[in-house]
């Protein structure tokens, strides 16, 4: 009889025991970890390594390129896109890293005195470097590749004829990450003249929202959280 209830007293304790097992814990015994770029919410399924991440311009918002950080004289794009390809996705707390392949902008247009279309506003020197942390903000930095410095040249129709305008960025090209919108924001992101007509402006100010950022490289392109 005591031999019997020791077995049985056993049997509990290994039933408690397993069912206590945290429900994310690996067949090793480990606590799964999630990847600092997931979808399917926070702490969901980890985005691949060579994903591609595409994200529109944010609704009902336009991408500017002012001529001073608290001015609204230069050039607003209606349309804008970016597409990157994921370099490293760590467990979390970390820093995940893409490869910027595309940065496109169309439908703009320009309120500058003399300026009377905008043929064309195009990021040069790709691919970018973008590093995304999940730290206090979830920070999003842009750093140029072996091409050359980050560079923007607008090509503008004038009443002085054809006007090229090339910058390039000085300082970093930072930004943030927001989870509840699932957007990408950058404001004011400085850029200085580097060539072009004696007319074009010696600064630029670049802001924009993107969002949502999608991974297009899976079924229904599913959103993408920062953890």
């Amino acid at each position: 009889m005591q031999t019997r209830t020791c077995l049985a007293l056993a049997a509990v304790a290994v039933t408690l025991a397993v069912g206590a097992a945290p429900a994310s814990a690996s067949p090793g015994g480990t606590v799964a970890t999630a990847a600092v770029l997931t979808t399917g919410g926070a702490g969901g399924a980890p985005v691949a390594v060579g994903d591609v991440l595409a994200a529109p311009l944010a609704s009902n918002t336009r991408a500017t390129f002012y001529s001073t950080a608290a001015g609204s004289t230069g050039v607003t794009c209606g349309v804008s896109q970016l597409t990157a390809r994921v370099l490293d996705n760590p467990a979390a707390p970390g820093t995940a890293t893409e490869s910027l392949t595309g940065h496109t902008f169309s439908s703009c247009t320009s309120n500058v005195t003399g300026v009377t279309s905008v043929r064309s506003l195009t990021v040069g020197n790709l691919p970018y470097t973008v590093s995304v942390g999940d730290s206090a903000g979830n920070p999003v930095t842009l750093t140029s590749g072996t091409a050359g410095p980050i560079q923007a040249t607008a090509v503008l129709n004038s009443w002085f004829g054809t006007l090229t305008c090339s910058y390039q960025l000085s300082g970093a090209f930072t930004g943030n990450a927001d989870n509840a919108a699932h957007s990408l924001v950058f404001r004011n992101e400085h850029f200085v003249k580097s060539g072009g007509s004696g007319l074009c402006p010696a600064d630029g100010y670049f802001s924009a929202t993107y969002g949502p950022v999608a991974d297009t490289s899976r079924a229904g392109s599913p959103v993408v959280d920062v953890n």
